[in-house]
């Protein structure tokens, strides 16, 4: 990003002095393993099973599209009527929902309802968005501190990303196999139950939240910002088929998991850094800068001659994911009002995994069609998208839409001086 200037020491330790804030950050991350663990672990369930892959695969679509469709729901009405009166009852529907897909699995119930049941699932609400509102709420005035919180919130989702999936298949196969999605479900009701309780960091209910001016969708750059992160999606979604087809090609599949673990690693390298600096320049121009920047590492990737070279490309190009994600924060804020900002951070990670579910299908349709190095044509493509998608909408990014009575008079808090 443009002229970044070291921050006060400590910068971490200043964001966790504010009381409470370690608490709701650990109930976060129980939490937010859900989403990271069910779609791999109904995977891994139905294969060991059936040894049917696209049963399996069908099913964790479902679960992943309908958490995208509920996901932005839910925080509409949390906006309206706090957490602790909807995280409850969605997180035990979700609950719920994942008892029937066991039981009639080991029922072996007809096909046909499953499917409903892995969508029940998709209830389950997006933690990180509610930890996100929390340090918002905490910090709110305090451009340096919330830069800081928003960094290390992404490092917290990266570790979710590595952490999930190995926890979620190795309990498959250690203990039984529907123990992934049971114990994403327990992480789920820990989590959110944890959270809850937590009331003197719950961010302010707005009652005027789903009525004035509709739904945060309702703003041109909110919806600049779905459809970047829609591309965006497109590349980590077809950076991780392709990788594990690549590794299977050089004779080893199992190696695909450590380049995929250098790909976290960057950008949760990256992202600890990133909370150390403070930014200069305008919101929307350091976040183009990073969206380009993550473009432009993911071309070189059909080039690697094997795993090693594949592992330090991918390692580079994550460093570039964090502070992107970091950046985003800033231009939420100046297009959501407050009233509809957890709703309007949900509306980014439903972009988000609808380009997760089309680059995986994509780059697994180049794979066989073309081979996995032709696959990584895919992340490249995606990356190039984002981008048009970026400069095709900057002129309702450029400009703060936001006035006083969202979050600032046309600043963000971010930027601030």
């Amino acid at each position: 990003m443009s002229e970044p200037e070291p921050a006060s020491p400590n910068p971490y330790r200043r964001i966790f002095a504010a009381p409470g804030t370690a608490s709701f950050t650990a109930a976060g991350f129980l939490g937010r393993l859900t989403l990271t663990m069910t779609g791999v672990g109904i995977i891994t369930l139905v294969s060991q099973l059936t040894g049917r892959y696209g049963l399996a695969g069908a099913l964790s679509a479902t679960f992943a599209l309908s958490a995208a469709a509920i996901g932005p729901q839910t925080s509409r009405m949390v906006d309206r009527h706090g957490q602790a009166r909807v995280l409850r009852p969605t997180a035990l529907a979700a609950a719920v929902a994942a008892a029937a897909f066991v039981v009639c699995f080991d029922q072996r119930a007809p096909e046909w309802v499953l499917f409903p049941c892995a969508a029940g699932i998709g209830c389950a609400p997006n933690v990180g968005s509610m930890v996100k509102a929390r340090w918002a709420e905490v910090h709110q005035g305090s451009p340096r501190e919330l830069h800081t919180a928003y960094s290390w919130e992404a490092v917290v989702d990266e570790v979710c990303y590595i952490v999930g999936p190995v926890a979620s298949i190795g309990l498959s196969i250690a203990w039984f196999p529907q123990a992934g999605v049971l114990m994403a479900v327990g992480f789920l009701l820990v989590g959110v139950f944890w959270l809850t309780a937590q009331r003197a960091t719950e961010p302010r209910r707005h009652a005027a939240a789903g009525h004035r001016g509709g739904t945060a969708m309702g703003s041109r750059g909110l919806r600049v910002l779905v459809a970047t992160f829609a591309a965006i999606g497109g590349i980590f979604g077809s950076i991780d088929v392709v990788t594990v087809a690549f590794a299977e090609a050089e004779g080893h599949k199992g190696a695909a998991s450590l380049a995929l673990a250098a790909y976290a690693l960057g950008s949760c390298g990256a992202g600890v850094v990133f909370g150390l600096l403070h930014l200069k320049g305008t919101p929307f121009g350091n976040w183009c800068i990073g969206l380009c920047a993550m473009a432009v590492t993911v071309l070189p990737l059909p080039l690697a001659g094997n795993l090693y070279a594949l592992a330090a490309l991918l390692f580079i190009a994550g460093l570039c994911v964090a502070p992107t994600m970091v950046t985003t924060m800033a231009l939420l804020e100046q297009h959501v009002p407050r009233d509809k900002f957890t709703e309007g951070m949900t509306w980014t990670g439903t972009g988000l995994a609808m380009g997760l579910a089309l680059g995986s299908t994509g780059a697994g349709w180049v794979v066989d069609t073309s081979g996995a190095r032709a696959g990584y044509l895919v992340p490249a493509a995606a990356g190039l998208l984002a981008v048009s998608a970026a400069l095709l909408g900057s002129r309702h990014l450029r400009r703060p839409s936001v006035t006083e009575e969202g979050t600032t008079d046309g600043r963000s808090r971010l930027y601030a001086d």
